[in-house]
């Protein structure tokens, strides 16, 4: 079995999704980490990638055939990445939405707590969601472009989940409770 994360920035989809694979005992893979990576190693932040990706595919093809390959390959893991669902689609599929000034809270937070070199610097929520809102229409145009995917349709999901107001722990809770195969039904 795998499970796919997505959703909004602030939803999230990497501490739930790291939460689940160590609870189920899985390994747990990151494409916003990978691509993370691919920013910081030629000297740009993750939305500067995005941009640049909006003209040459390989910033996402790359991560693309990467995940490809990890739900030809391998199973019991979790997978967080705005399009794995996609790219794995017999996973079980789930999608995080959140409120998006809580999103922008936790994103703030976040930066604070510990910097990543891909992420630029935060000084406030509305920057923060100023820059949600950036990478959210620079996702949903280059996946458009270059898949033909809706990054906003939710019926392709086993799950969709509002996360603003639960605890990291109830989202895991409740994204496990969803999965029939890990919850088989009791006979009478």
């Amino acid at each position: 079995m795998i499970i796919t994360i997505t959703g909004f920035p602030g939803s999230g989809k990497s501490t739930v999704g790291r939460m689940i694979a160590k609870q189920l005992g899985w390994p747990f893979y990151s494409m916003g980490d990978l691509r993370g990576r691919m920013a910081t190693e030629r000297g740009m932040t993750i939305d500067e990638l995005n941009v640049l990706g909006e003209q040459q595919d390989f910033t996402d093809k790359e991560a693309d055939a990467y995940q490809k390959k990890l739900g030809e390959t391998e199973d019991n893991f979790v997978v967080d990445g705005r399009l794995s669902w996609y790219f794995i689609p017999h996973a079980f599929k789930v999608y995080l939405t959140v409120n998006e000034d809580i999103g922008a809270e936790r994103i703030l937070e976040a930066s604070k707590m510990h910097e990543r070199e891909d992420e630029p610097k935060y000084r406030s929520v509305k920057d923060a969601k100023r820059f949600i809102h950036d990478r959210i229409q620079s996702d949903a145009k280059r996946y458009r472009q270059y898949y033909g995917v809706d990054l906003l349709n939710l019926s392709f999901f086993d799950l969709v989940l509002d996360t603003s107001n639960l605890s990291l722990e109830q989202v895991t809770t409740h994204i496990l409770g969803a999965i029939p195969s890990l919850n088989p039904p009791v006979s009478p």
